[in-house]
């Protein structure tokens, strides 16, 4: 099958640059909304036949238009929302979104013993993703998965081997940008990694995608590359 993960589209806690991954979550800002819009015409030759988003407002507001176009009604699972922040939810400083991201680095290059406070372990936040795609893959050809940024580098990084922690450092997903995978739950190959916003340059909007698709500097995790040394252009990056 055909898996298309997509990041939601921009909110207020992505200007905020604020760790916001608790229920419901911020809806859409105008823009977000403008990218909401855009999936229909970038994504509707797909062939897609089904359409799954988070618990969290800002997925299902984002894959709404989409889901009308095609005639598909989304199915709701907890299982794509976001990586939990824990003890450190809403926060925006430095050391915060450091550590946030830093975890999120290390599971998907599968040390999975890092545990950000009062957070949920890598192992369960995987499992929980897992069960969605397995889901997905036993009922459809080619499905697309509305999610977060920090979960869909952490699952991809972890479950498909063409995607190495270097390249999820490297390559942080803007709003509405996207991970196409094909193949099947035992094995995932990299089709394309568009990290811009789907629709065009007109709605890309770096610097305020927040902590999962802009990283504040910070310390590479062991093994991975710096996120701050991001260059565009590497990394099936489309």
């Amino acid at each position: 099958m055909r898996l298309l993960l997509v990041r939601h589209g921009q909110t207020s806690s992505n200007l905020g640059r604020n760790l916001d991954t608790a229920e419901p979550g911020a809806d859409l800002t105008p823009l977000g909304e403008r990218r909401a819009r855009a999936l229909p015409a970038a994504l509707g030759r797909e062939g897609i036949d089904a359409v799954y988003v988070s618990n969290l407002v800002r997925t299902q507001q984002t894959a709404a238009p989409l889901a009308r176009a095609l005639g598909l009604t989304p199915h709701v699972r907890p299982g794509l929302r976001e990586i939990s922040a824990g003890d450190l939810e809403m926060a925006d400083d430095l050391p915060s979104i450091r550590l946030y991201v830093e975890t999120m680095l290390r599971w998907a290059g599968g040390d999975l013993d890092p545990r950000l406070p009062g957070g949920e372990s890598g192992a369960a936040t995987l499992r929980r993703f897992d069960d969605v795609v397995e889901e997905a893959a036993a009922s459809s050809d080619v499905a697309v998965l509305v999610s977060h940024g920090a979960m869909i580098r952490a699952w991809a990084g972890a479950r498909c081997e063409d995607v190495t922690v270097e390249l999820a450092a490297e390559n942080p997903l803007s709003n509405t940008g996207a991970v196409l995978l094909t193949g099947t739950p035992s094995r995932w190959r990299l089709e394309r990694w568009h990290a811009e916003a789907l629709g065009g340059e007109q709605l890309d909007d770096p610097a305020h995608d927040g902590p999962a698709g802009e990283p504040a500097p910070v310390t590479a995790a062991s093994g991975a590359a710096d996120p701050t040394s991001s260059t565009a252009g590497t990394a099936r990056r489309g």
